[in-house]
């Protein structure tokens, strides 16, 4: 379905880009998922990239003497593939002001947990962080991207119980499950112009 252009910064495996493909083919969802970029060369999202048939390329930042320039050349791809809206799976370089500027409330993340806690971690590390805290909930957040880190305007939150044999694998995998559902709403709902954003809020339009 051709809709808004999407596309996909990546640093690692890619489920959460995998998910959002399959989501826009199968889902009536206004958006076309156009273009993944992998700033880690060899980074396993670049063959599911190739798998789902969806132009990839790697912009691998070491080549770069500045974050800045590195961000330029990112930027420069997503325009020349005409993209509106920036999806981050598992990209693990924190993104300056300049580009949060460039692209204002255009640009989604997804952290897994229910964000403002554990904001900052990332991998194992949040579950660990959660199980150890003594957390009787946790889950997933989608939210915009700001110069605050974790901290942008949240859309969406999906919510599941701590067990008490749960691990960092078991509950990073059932944290991982609702993260493939959490996503494709989220830009559902964007594409849809559904959402409004009003200073660290965003509301949802009927």
């Amino acid at each position: 379905m051709a809709g808004i252009n999407v596309g996909v910064l990546a640093s690692g495996r890619g489920s959460n880009f995998e998910a959002l493909v399959r989501a826009t083919r199968k889902e009536a969802i206004d958006a076309d998922i156009r273009l993944l970029i992998a700033n880690v060369p060899g980074a396993p999202a670049l063959d599911r990239a190739a798998a789902l048939d969806v132009p990839a390329l790697t912009v691998d930042h070491r080549q770069f003497r500045t974050r800045r320039e590195f961000e330029q050349a990112v930027t420069a791809e997503l325009d020349r593939h005409d993209i509106r809206l920036v999806c981050l799976a598992g990209f693990m370089r924190i993104l300056s002001p300049w580009f949060t500027a460039r692209w204002p409330n255009k640009v989604m993340n997804i952290h897994p947990s229910l964000l403002p806690a554990f904001a900052g971690l990332q991998g194992t590390r949040v579950h660990e962080a959660v199980i150890e805290s003594g957390a009787r909930v946790t889950g997933c957040t989608v939210h915009f991207v700001s110069d605050d880190l974790d901290g942008g305007p949240i859309i969406i939150q999906r919510a599941i119980a701590v067990r008490d044999d749960d691990t960092p694998e078991s509950l990073s995998l059932r944290v991982l499950v609702e993260e493939h559902h959490a996503y494709p709403e989220a830009v559902k709902l964007y594409c849809d112009q559904k959402l409004e954003v009003s200073g660290r809020r965003v509301r949802r339009l009927e």
